[in-house]
């Protein structure tokens, strides 16, 4: 999915990257935190903004400002035309402390963004760089919530190409599709127990806000903007990135907030929530002494991967669903725990369905195969068939360039979708998408590997006889055997 931002505004997001690079700053997670804290001053200063035009027509006193008295040099507005120099020495001595310091928010409500300030820290290393910076983020227009959701989208792009740090993000494209099938409501309750920059909570509350109404009764904003919207995550950074994004995506006070989710009893989060959307990190194992005894009763492993499944079946509700990606060894590995937890989604729970994604979606930092599973929670079963989809293109290459491309199957898992209880039984095993029985994954020891299914067909070659081909090379031969006799004329030999 291509994030809508004008050429000209990429332009000025490339050149203030490289402008961070040449001042010093090559870490892409501190320049984009760094140019979160600048976003999040003008934010303020917008909002304040707003807050005194709407006072002023009403004729009533602004209340609970964000900046009070004495605090004016502080807002976006003035700041941007000071000297570089007493600019950056601002930063430092009042408007970093104020972040810091900031116990009330958006509409004078205490909110997750003042816990993720309180660590705030300004790293802009030179008053020059500074003004470049402010000058060019000053010129990105930010009037509505699409500018700025994808102004920070595509910062939050550059990730997936500045080496290691690519982990952190899953394409938005593939978190698009995970939220259009599982189409959120206004009553539900959303959690991604590794969140780092926010990006499924983001696209959730995109969707509520397009295709519901969440506004209908101030008990239902009040709920969209405070109980919705959950997630955790163990890196401060990422915490203060993902608070950001959901503030530029018009969620007021998300709860995001510091959890090691697998290394912590969740009992207090048990059952708690009706949607998880998730990409865990897969790719490691913890100590036992490490992980949540909870856990552990539900998958005795040290495989993360499975962890997490054995974690979101704690956290839903029963008659929640989820939708979360997993690596493809998930799908068919033989170990005790693997098979434990295959059995306990088809058996104990209901699995709704298999998506395969083409192993280049996650290039170019990685090369994974993976697959997204849905399923519903029910504590008594519920599974009768389970619906396949092998997705072969997502729209873009499958080498390390990604560039878009036409083929594309996600249109497709979208259209079917809702049909995987009537149509979809018929399909043949051979297509793209198809049901399998429960019975018949039973039989296959819960492998879930649509390969285990899917029926390959082989196009029928035909070939030339031998004595066909045998003779087309004995004339070839002759003709050969001429050609010299012709050339030997020739040469007088």
């Amino acid at each position: 999915m291509a994030i809508a931002i004008s050429g000209e505004t990429r332009s000025r997001i490339d050149r203030i990257w490289n402008d961070f690079w040449s001042g010093g700053i090559s870490n892409p997670l501190e320049v984009i935190e760094q140019m979160t804290y600048l976003l999040f001053i003008r934010r303020l200063d917008d909002t304040q903004i707003r807050a005194e035009k709407q006072a002023k027509l009403a004729k009533h006193p602004l209340q609970n400002p964000i900046f009070g008295e004495g605090q004016e040099l502080l807002r976006w507005h003035n700041l941007k035309n000071k000297d570089p120099q007493i600019m950056f020495e601002l930063m430092n001595s009042a408007v970093f402390p104020f972040l810091r310091g900031l116990g009330q928010q958006v509409g004078g409500e205490s909110s997750t963004y003042s816990e993720h300030m309180k660590d705030a820290t300004f790293r802009i290393p030179s008053p020059a760089l500074l003004a470049k910076v402010v000058d060019q983020l000053d010129a990105i227009p930010m009037d509505n919530l699409d500018t700025s959701g994808d102004l920070y989208e595509y910062m939050l792009s550059k990730l997936a190409t500045s080496g290691t740090n690519g982990q952190f993000r899953t394409p938005r494209h593939i978190i698009k599709l995970m939220v259009d099938m599982m189409a959120p409501d206004v009553k539900d309750v959303i959690v991604d127990p590794a969140c780092g920059s926010a990006g499924f909570l983001v696209t959730a509350a995109e969707y509520v806000r397009e295709n519901r109404d969440p506004f209908i009764s101030s008990k239902a904003r009040k709920h969209f903007h405070e109980g919705m919207f959950h997630g955790y995550d163990f890196d401060s950074t990422m915490l203060r990135i993902g608070s950001m994004n959901m503030m530029l995506h018009g969620v007021n006070s998300p709860d995001i907030r510091y959890r090691d989710s697998l290394s912590e009893d969740a009992s207090d989060e048990a059952e708690k929530y009706s949607l998880v959307l998730a990409n865990p990190p897969f790719a490691g194992s913890l100590d036992y002494e490490a992980t949540s005894q909870d856990l552990l009763k539900v998958v005795k492993t040290k495989k993360t991967e499975l962890l997490f499944l054995a974690l979101f079946l704690k956290l839903l509700k029963p008659g929640g669903r989820a939708a979360v990606i997993v690596p493809d060894g998930v799908l068919f590995g033989s170990t005790k725990a693997h098979k434990d937890i295959r059995r306990k989604l088809v058996e104990e729970q209901k699995l709704d369905a298999v998506v395969k994604l083409p192993s280049g979606v996650f290039k170019p930092y990685a090369g994974v195969s993976t697959a997204i599973l849905f399923f519903t929670k029910t504590n008594s079963g519920g599974t009768d068939e389970v619906w396949f989809f092998d997705v072969e293109a997502d729209g873009f290459s499958l080498d390390d360039k990604r560039n878009p491309v036409d083929a594309n199957d996600l249109p497709e898992v979208i259209k079917r979708w809702p049909d995987r209880d009537g149509a979809e039984r018929e399909r043949a095993r051979m297509e793209k998408s198809f049901t399998v029985p429960k019975a018949e994954i039973v039989e296959q020891g819960y492998d879930l590997s649509i390969n285990r299914y899917k029926e390959l067909v082989f196009e029928e070659v035909e070939y030339r006889s031998p004595e066909e081909i045998i003779a087309e090379l004995e004339q070839t031969q002759r003709e050969i055997g001429e050609h010299i006799e012709q050339l030997k004329k020739v040469m007088g030999l």
